[in-house]
């Protein structure tokens, strides 16, 4: 595995004057800086991350005593929130591997943001079609800095560009050459709190009616109470109000007791819903063993019935 990313490798691309996602970037942070981290203690790692991060928003974190003051501030905000969602990219990047291992034949990321599991996933090259929907703006913006990277677009990704509020995904995927016959997963990472319900519904109808023998889905989500201002945590209030700052306001939540039974009738069986506790057991070892986690972000997978 490759050593720690040098902050100094991002290009210094500014991003102003393109409306792509400010929590695109974000997320993207999160995951170059996990990735600085020794081998032995980081929870995940991606070489590219690195890139579709201004280097205005990098600037502080060339500075250790900043990064220590940033990282205790958020957490103070948001108390484990940051380590769980550098597991979220963990457990959907070993998803993936396990389904590739299980005969993957289509990838579909959507809402992929600045995703780069396509391009550092071994397995998915010159096997798996890996379909990438996710709004024009912030779209764009990853074309470009995919090129600046490898110097082409890999033959393997096929870029949708869709607004989910406004379009309909499906039609968009299948012009693009998407194959309702193929084993496929889909990947919803970061994706149904910022969407209505309406399209949730739709997304989830499509995958279900659209979908081969053993195709499955692998989502994370937030208690309903997060979304409509009921939660009692702290932690609950300050997400949702973090969330309206950045632009980006939450829509969309599901009880964490109901899930099962709002997939199934949706058309999906074989239905797991993934703790805080599972995960932190599953991820959080030595170094690592007393990091809190935010038992308010849960995972889901799936399988279409």
């Amino acid at each position: 595995m490759q050593g720690p990313i040098n902050f100094t490798n991002s290009s210094g691309t500014h991003f102003k004057g393109r409306e792509s996602s400010k929590l695109a970037e974000g997320i993207a942070l999160h995951r170059a800086l996990e990735s600085q981290k020794p081998e032995s203690e980081r929870i995940c790692y991606d070489p590219y991350a690195i890139y579709f991060i201004n280097q205005e928003t990098l600037e502080p974190f060339s500075d250790p005593q900043k990064v220590k003051v940033s990282h205790e501030y958020y957490e103070r905000l948001l108390p484990g929130f940051t380590n769980s969602v550098r597991t979220r990219v963990r457990y959907f990047d070993d998803f993936v591997k396990k389904s590739i291992d299980e005969g993957l034949e289509q990838l579909v990321i959507l809402g992929a943001g600045y995703d780069t599991r396509a391009y550092r996933i071994e397995g998915l090259k010159g096997k798996v079609k890996v379909y990438e929907v996710d709004h024009p703006n912030t779209q764009s913006v990853k074309i470009e800095k995919i090129k600046e990277i490898f110097g082409f677009l890999p033959e393997h990704v096929i870029y949708v560009p869709v607004d989910f509020e406004t379009e309909d995904f499906g039609e968009r995927l299948i012009e693009k050459g998407y194959d309702r016959s193929f084993k496929t997963l889909f990947l919803m990472e970061g994706l149904i709190m910022y969407i209505t319900l309406e399209t949730v519904d739709e997304t989830l109808t499509f995958i279900a009616k659209n979908s081969g023998k053993g195709s499955s889905i692998l989502l994370d989500y937030f208690p309903e109470s997060v979304i409509d201002g009921s939660c009692e945590l702290e932690v609950g209030k300050n997400m949702r109000e973090y969330a309206a700052k950045q632009g980006e306001h939450f829509k969309f939540g599901i009880k964490e007791e109901e899930v099962e039974t709002f997939l199934a009738k949706r058309g999906f069986s074989q239905i797991y819903n993934v703790t805080s506790e599972d995960y932190k057991k599953m991820y959080f070892q030595g170094i690592n063993k007393d990091k809190s986690v935010c038992s308010l972000m849960l995972f889901v997978h799936a399988v279409v019935q």
